[in-house]
């Protein structure tokens, strides 16, 4: 089956297989960013942005991605508007192996793209689902909210 997506902003048109999965097709073209961890949608470690969505790319189907815009850590990696929470995350923990930054990152920014000033349940509500292995403290949402705010100009 023939599907077109925009994948980074980058249009393109693939061959599919019914059973192949969103991860599977994008980490074949070069998105290692998204990480392969529990293949269930419990980790959060494949999560990419879908038409504004965070969505888990282990339980969508490559086919259902036709038409739709696709967005990875790799297209906001080097995006300076981002390094403030990139930052937060990175000290969260004092994370051993950064395995989860992407899935944590793509959760937050999806939630930034659709919410201007995030509530802190708005922000719990969207890293449910994310999880550090290495971590053993509570997600850092006073920091994620700081930084949020910090961003905005309202500290």
């Amino acid at each position: 089956m023939r599907i077109a997506l925009a994948i980074n902003n980058q249009p393109k048109t693939l061959d599919v297989q019914p059973n192949d999965t969103l991860i599977d097709l994008l980490r074949e073209h070069g998105c290692w960013s998204v990480r392969r961890g529990c293949e269930t949608g419990d980790c959060g470690n494949c999560t990419v942005i879908v038409d504004g969505h965070a969505v888990y790319s282990c339980l969508m189907l490559a086919a259902q991605a036709d038409g739709k815009t696709i967005e990875t850590f790799e297209n906001i990696s080097v995006a300076r508007e981002y390094a403030y929470l990139k930052e937060v995350f990175m000290h969260y923990g004092d994370l051993e192996c950064g395995y989860c930054l992407a899935g944590f990152m793509m959760s937050v920014k999806a939630l930034l793209d659709n919410v201007s000033d995030p509530s802190e349940e708005e922000i719990v509500d969207s890293l449910t689902g994310n999880i550090c292995r290495c971590a053993k403290r509570a997600l850092p949402i006073s920091d994620i909210m700081e930084a949020i705010q910090k961003r905005r100009g309202k500290f």
